[in-house]
């Protein structure tokens, strides 16, 4: 299926062949640059928890955004939006014309992505304050424990300071879902259930041992400059903080939520609340970068579904698995394959999920010429959120203080064997590791698109993850592995009926259960619940990428060069699919 997606804006041959012979020669237009820059930092000062994970300004500027969360009112968001409509003005002012390559990518990624900061406000309250996958109450515990730099005594004063002011982020939150409840969104039951099983897995045991204490415990145990005395001292102080002001406060949301259960139902989808159908288009939009539609977007998800089911039955046939749906197959994979239950098998699967990095690492070498100089670990998901999280990654920092980490949730008792090493390509190596981590050190982009200032684009990042699983699959990586390859085509299978899911729930009023049925797990369904949209724009991605490779295989014929191919895509950071498809054309024109 070929994707049809909005152009950014095309400019003759003659033109983008001038352009490119002198695509880094930025003195012509020097103001387009510094306006860039300055607006994207005007942007960043707005947002210092964002600030802080990009450490993005330097010395007394970069340690005030270090003591502040970043505020969730309806007037900062107001403020949001008030900054982005002046950007897209701002920027209009530019004749692209006169912009090298560089700069058009610059600016067309940009303009997109401030139109469509102005273009969801409206949506704001189909998002729920509290949720089991990102909500507040979770997003402000990873960042303290996760993303809160640890590096000497100055950055423990500022983490306790920041601490200071979660009760009070978490009451705005509290008052944000009452309102929202009052005027009919409100979450359904399932989702409720599951948030608050979140909150009791958070309240439960001593303060001492909670993961805003324990980490900081842990974290500051590794330096060298603290003493056993200080430490002591500041994880006291943090103890006292959660103790009389961070457990309260999520008592009281823990509180809320409780008496939201009677009045909730078990309707799954938006299209249920008020205005959901705009919301959910507008969602797909955001999300898929794409103006298709829920109806093809599902459509799409059925064939790729029958597609990927049949290529699986001739290998579940080959390995003697010949009864039962692919779904009762696959499970019958699974369990032959689990590790024995004692010793715990946890250790043992993170030693191989590193192995399997590292193997990765040398067969990317073969076709990457770009490839980041930040290491990569694999580190397991925090019990506080493991039971309803997904795999993910974690940018490497800036400073080398932290490596890029893929984090594997490993709750058991049954574990995902047989996709294991898809994991590992889609969220670490030659996928998100290589991209974000990439992008971030290079510096030839402009600063807003390597550090991602203004959002991080789904369909490009979790496509190229997906097609990254690909890739590794039509490279031989799976020869002689046809259980691998197997977790392959079932975690592309689940991308695919991803589609088919998300839209049902949010435009077909499918339940829960039906999802279930169709093979998606429940924490996954939960997680399209509260997040519509995002899990279709990793299949939209991986194919609009494949696309674009055909695309430019047909057209270069033995000028082609795969690596080269990667080179472009990766040089171009996470831009919307229309950018990168413009960025595309001009690599085949240039080239041929």
């Amino acid at each position: 299926m070929r994707l049809t997606l909005p152009r950014p804006g095309r400019f003759p041959l003659g033109l983008l062949l001038a352009a490119a012979t002198a695509a880094f020669v930025h003195a012509a237009t020097p103001a387009f640059d510094q306006w860039v820059d300055t607006f994207a930092a005007d942007w960043m000062r707005q947002n210092p928890q964002e600030a802080t994970s990009r450490q993005y300004f330097t010395g007394d500027e970069q340690d005030a955004l270090d003591r502040k969360l970043t505020p969730i009112t309806p007037e900062y968001r107001a403020a949001r939006v008030a900054l982005a409509r002046r950007g897209i003005e701002q920027l209009r002012h530019f004749d692209r014309t006169q912009l090298d390559a560089s700069q058009r990518v610059s600016a067309a990624a940009l303009d997109w992505l401030l139109d469509d900061i102005v273009r969801s406000e409206p949506f704001n309250d189909y998002n729920f304050v509290f949720q089991q996958f990102s909500g507040l109450q979770v997003n402000l515990v990873n960042f303290l424990s996760q993303t809160h730099p640890i590096r000497n005594t100055r950055d423990i004063e500022n983490y306790l300071v920041r601490l200071d002011q979660v009760a009070a982020l978490m009451d705005e939150g509290i008052d944000q879902a009452k309102d929202r409840a009052s005027r009919g969104f409100l979450p359904p039951k399932f989702i409720l259930t599951s948030t608050l099983a979140q909150f009791d897995r958070f309240l439960a045991g001593e303060p001492a041992q909670n993961v805003l204490v324990a980490s900081l415990d842990e974290r500051a145990a590794k330096l060298k400059d603290v003493s056993a005395e200080a430490r002591a001292k500041f994880t006291a102080e943090a103890e006292r903080i959660v103790t009389t002001s961070v457990i309260p406060a999520f008592r009281r949301a823990q509180a809320l939520l409780s008496s939201q259960l009677p009045r909730a139902t078990d309707e799954a989808g938006i299209s249920r609340l008020p205005g959901g159908d705009r919301a959910y288009a507008n969602a797909l939009h955001h999300l898929t970068t794409t103006n298709l539609t829920a109806v093809q977007v599902h459509e799409l998800g059925l064939k790729e579904v029958a597609r990927i089911e049949a290529e699986m039955d001739v290998l579940f046939k080959q390995l003697g698995y010949t009864t039962g749906s692919i779904k009762e197959r696959m499970e019958k994979l699974d369990a032959d394959s689990q590790p024995p239950a004692e010793p715990d098998p946890r250790p043992a699967l993170l030693a191989r999920y590193d192995e399997i990095l590292r193997d990765a690492e040398k067969r990317a070498a073969l076709m990457f010429d770009l490839r980041p100089e930040a290491p990569v670990v694999v580190k397991r998901e925090p019990p506080f959120t493991e039971k309803s999280a997904a795999a993910h990654y974690t940018s490497p920092a800036k400073d080398g203080s932290r490596p890029g980490i893929f984090w594997a949730p490993l709750p058991g008792p049954k574990f995902e064997i047989s996709e294991m090493r898809t994991l590992v390509y889609h969220e670490a190596v030659p996928g998100h590791h290589f991209q974000i981590a990439l992008q971030l050190e290079m510096k030839e982009l402009p600063r807003f698109r390597r550090d991602g200032v203004f959002g991080f684009i789904s369909a490009h990042g979790e496509g190229w993850a997906l097609y990254a699983e690909n890739l590794a699959a039509e490279s031989g990586w799976y020869d002689g592995d046809p259980k691998g390859h197997l977790g392959q085509l079932n975690d592309e299978l689940f991308r695919a009926r991803r589609l088919v899911v998300d839209t049902g729930l949010h435009t077909m009023h499918w339940t829960r259960q039906q999802a279930i049925d169709y093979g998606i797990r429940p924490s996954e369904v939960e997680r399209y619940v509260v997040w519509p949209g995002q899990a279709c724009s990793y299949k939209i991605g991986m194919l609009k990428i494949l696309e674009l490779r055909a695309r430019a295989r047909t057209a270069l014929g033995d000028k082609f060069s795969l690596k080269e191919f990667h080179n472009v895509v990766l040089r171009a950071g996470n831009v919307p699919l229309a950018v990168l498809e413009q960025v595309i054309d001009d690599y085949i024109a240039t080239t041929r």
